[in-house]
């Protein structure tokens, strides 16, 4: 087992009695889905005033509910398609929320830089959802890509208990970039029946990470969340602490020439 799956492994205590509860209470999975993006506006409201440990306790809170609503559809028998209907448009919301807030945060720091990022980091995370949703209108499946929706999640739960939510961008940013190109890359070789990069040799080993096809919890996956949990903890919080890095002056910060 990888250390990632241990984690899922070890978090499915709890949950499994949150949906447990759930079930003998009757509550519809679709209003688990509403509450955890209620709570989601709370936690964008409380990144968006600086209450960064107080957002990242909410984060996890709203995303309980966000877990179990598929688990106690699948359980009581009520899976629908409106149901998938409603969970994935809520998802995008709770998305757009979170960033509204960070957006709004670093507008009120004087941080132009900054709002340039989150509302890039927005777009390209929305286009992930929509470059799967349009590729799968015209192939079967087009789940490729490494940085989804659990992933940025749980980013932002890191960026906001370690108060390094600048670095967490930046990884959001230039994954989601790369996801969309891995889904627009893979739905063109479905669509013309190309064959997929090799996995084989020295070239291989950047397929294997860059165009991402393997599954959670397995030996690759744990060596990109290594390899990201290192550069968001060795990247300062005092990133964000500099007003007077704006315009052309957050490219110093960036490349470490500015304290």
């Amino acid at each position: 087992m990888t250390f990632t799956g241990a984690i899922g492994a070890v978090c499915m205590f709890p949950l499994r009695a949150i949906i447990n509860t759930s079930v003998a209470l009757g509550i519809h999975p679709n209003v688990l889905t509403l509450i955890g993006v209620i709570i989601n506006v709370i936690a964008a409201a409380a990144l968006a005033t600086d209450r960064f440990v107080a957002a990242g306790v909410i984060m996890i809170v709203a995303n309980i509910f966000d877990f179990i609503d598929g688990k106690v559809a699948h359980i009581t028998g009520k899976q629908s398609q409106f149901g998938a209907f409603w969970d994935s448009t809520l998802d995008r919301f709770s998305d757009l929320a979170l960033f509204a807030g960070l957006v709004w945060l670093y507008a009120g720091l004087g941080r132009q830089d900054y709002v340039l990022v989150a509302t890039l980091a927005l777009i390209f995370s929305i286009m992930i959802s929509y470059a799967r949703a349009r590729a799968e209108s015209l192939i079967a499946k087009c789940k490729v890509g490494f940085m989804e929706r659990p992933e940025r999640i749980v980013l932002f739960m890191i960026g906001a208990f370690t108060d390094r939510m600048a670095a967490v961008l930046w990884v959001i940013l230039v994954l989601s970039v790369v996801t969309v190109a891995n889904r627009i890359y893979y739905t063109y070789l479905e669509l013309e029946r190309k064959p997929m990069p090799s996995t084989e040799g020295v070239g291989g080993v950047f397929w294997r990470f860059f165009f991402w096809r393997d599954d959670r919890a397995t030996l690759p996956y744990d060596i990109w969340v290594i390899a990201i949990l290192a550069f968001v903890w060795l990247t300062p919080p005092d990133w964000l602490r500099d007003p007077t890095a704006t315009g052309i002056g957050w490219l110093g910060t960036v490349l470490g020439l500015r304290s």
